[in-house]
């Protein structure tokens, strides 16, 4: 087992990311990290506890940028250098918070657009950003711009047209008036492993995972010099995910990015920490950074608790944090 000193930061565990002597190019950028919910939680503060909740009553004293248990709906942000230099941005779910995070994230890391969209599942933290999708698109009054591919299920197809059917309409009706939308491109992608999809020139392999056991959802693998699994919303491991990055499989990941809800107790369709901590010894990457998160994580306190298991365990995990950036050379 490896052996990692107790003040390691995520930065820290993850300056081993590149595996040469150049620095990496390409980069994650975690623009969210919390619970649908979000955190601080609104009934800690509307409602406050005696003792009041201290993860969530520091959001009124301490600034978002500067505290890292202030978590929004969990996205992920890939700046993807391609060998040509070009910069490519895809995200990876554009829940209720996206504006907010743009607002932070994309304004502190010169992020001036968005060139695909990935989704993981239909759910209101996963998708209801879509409308804000125009505020980072060029000005169009009457939306002629180039639409930004949006890749998701039939399933979530399906949901997306009953949420946003003006997202949707391709034509317009007999008398209706042209209004501002975003200009999105609806493309199918399988909720199967062996059917990989390419956005913005990087490659994705679709990871379906049970999200509750009347709910498939989709994690992402990608990048080939440093592999890289995105699982934000799992409750069960399906084998064929399992085959594909686990390190008993031969393939093991660098760093996976997974789903823990709360600290104590369980849930039907989340991860909590026990199940958590049995998944990465099950699927043993290299590396783990967890999302997702309850008010219940204190980030700081945590991952002290983090640290010495993964002394102990040869695994290294930390929480993320939003703003979190990681250098990677896909």
């Amino acid at each position: 087992m490896s052996s990692i000193p107790a003040h390691y930061t995520n930065q820290h565990l993850m300056a081993a990311a590149d595996h040469g002597s150049a620095p990496p190019q390409s980069a994650l950028i975690f623009l969210g990290t919390g619970c649908s919910s979000a955190v601080p939680n609104a009934l800690c503060l509307i409602r406050p506890s005696d003792p009041p909740c201290t993860v969530c009553s520091q959001s009124l004293t301490v600034p978002p940028e500067q505290n890292p248990n202030y978590r929004c709906n969990t996205s992920l942000l890939i700046d993807y250098c391609k060998d040509n230099g070009a910069h490519k941005y895809i995200i990876i779910d554009v829940g209720k918070t996206f504006r907010e995070q743009v607002l932070r994230w994309f304004t502190r890391y010169r992020i001036h657009q968005v060139d695909s969209i990935i989704l993981t599942h239909e759910h209101a933290d996963a998708t209801l950003g879509l409308d804000d999708i125009r505020a980072v698109q060029p000005f169009s009054p009457t939306n002629d711009i180039d639409p930004t591919p949006v890749y998701l299920t039939q399933y979530s197809m399906d949901s997306i047209v009953q949420k946003f059917p003006y997202l949707v309409q391709k034509k317009l009706k007999e008398g209706q008036e042209i209004r501002r939308v975003a200009q999105l491109d609806w493309q199918i992608i399988e909720n199967d492993c062996e059917e990989p999809f390419v956005a913005s020139g990087l490659e994705f392999v679709p990871l379906p995972v049970m999200h509750g056991e009347d709910y498939v959802c989709l994690g992402f693998l990608f990048g080939k010099k440093f592999r890289v699994a995105y699982i934000s919303d799992v409750s069960r491991f399906l084998p064929t995910t399992v085959s594909y990055i686990s390190k008993d499989s031969g393939k093991q990941l660098d760093l996976l990015i997974l789903d823990t809800l709360y600290k104590d107790g369980s849930h039907n369709v989340h991860l909590c920490l026990t199940q958590t901590l049995e998944a990465l010894k099950m699927l043993c990457p290299k590396r783990a950074l967890l999302i997702g998160m309850t008010h219940e994580f204190d980030h700081h306190k945590d991952n002290e608790f983090f640290a010495e298991w993964s002394r102990r365990e040869g695994i290294a995990v930390q929480l993320a944090h939003d703003g979190l950036r990681v250098p990677v050379n896909l």
